[in-house]
């Protein structure tokens, strides 16, 4: 599939953790038991996957491992800006050859990551010849008829620029978005981030921490963490809150430098998406 199709290594002894999203995890456990023929022959169907936007650096990529992992499968990521070749007709065989390998590997997961890049990429479909067209056609034609129990998850940071028919029932089972975590959630993921690193998370002030970091991405909070880390090794010291604070109060989250951006993609979800969160 021309290197576009990744086997995602995922370790069943340590599990990828999450903070927050409580709401997205408790949809997945009421679905996991729902791919055998018990479920069928109890009037269900096969679960067909969710559709994750969301703010940049707000844990989606990271989510679709949770879910391959909470649903004990395989997880394969499909890197949609791989599939575009120079030559005519080698995108659609490269598409045709991904999407058949993953079938073969059902019951798995599918993370299409930044599912907009690929659906978007040839504008109005003119420019390039009508190839971008013809992938997404494809595409959304696999997505609603396919037999294989392959659980979808896609991941998109831009929802304006998905096709509209993307969103409609049957493609996916939910959309949910993934909004900047909570004052609760970001103590829970600077919690997460300090104890990687061998740093028990209850010596630290973690209520003020979180406080002070209002609009940062988990992927933020993360960078909090190794530049206070960074702080405290320059000085030959522990870590401490105060170099966690120092570092938050010296950060500028996207929230601020793209503000309206943010904001309107959030309000862009509030109508038409389920929060992944509390």
């Amino acid at each position: 599939a021309g290197g576009a199709l990744e086997l995602v290594t995922l370790d069943p002894q340590a599990p990828p953790r999450a903070a927050g999203l409580a709401r997205l995890w408790t949809w997945i456990e009421r679905r996991k038991n729902a791919f055998g023929e018990e479920a069928q022959a109890f009037g269900l169907t096969t679960p067909r996957g969710l559709l994750l936007l969301g703010v940049q650096g707000c844990g989606k990529s990271l989510a679709a491992r949770v879910v391959a992992w909470k649903l004990g499968f395989p997880l394969l990521r499909l890197e949609a800006g791989r599939l575009f070749d120079k030559y005519i007709g080698e995108s659609e065989k490269r598409l045709d050859r991904a999407l058949a390998a993953v079938e073969r590997m059902a019951p798995c997961v599918l993370w299409v990551d930044e599912i907009e890049k690929a659906l978007a990429s040839g504008g109005d479909g003119h420019a390039d010849g009508g190839l971008s067209t013809r992938l997404v056609g494809r595409l959304l034609t696999w997505l609603q008829e396919r037999q294989a129990a392959v659980f979808v998850v896609a991941t998109c940071n831009d929802p304006r620029a998905l096709p509209p028919e993307l969103m409609r029932k049957g493609r996916f089972d939910e959309v949910f978005f993934v909004d900047l975590p909570s004052e609760e959630e970001r103590a829970a993921i600077l919690a997460v981030h300090l104890e990687r690193r061998g740093r028990p998370a209850a010596r630290f002030d973690l209520v003020s921490a979180a406080r002070t970091a209002e609009g940062f991405s988990g992927a933020e909070l993360e960078q909090a963490v190794v530049g206070a880390l960074h702080r405290a090794f320059a000085t030959g010291l522990d870590v401490e809150t105060g170099d966690l604070l120092a570092e938050i109060q010296e950060t500028r989250p996207l929230s601020q430098l793209r503000r309206e951006e943010v904001e309107a993609l959030r309000a862009w979800a509030r109508e038409r998406a389920v929060p992944a969160g509390e």
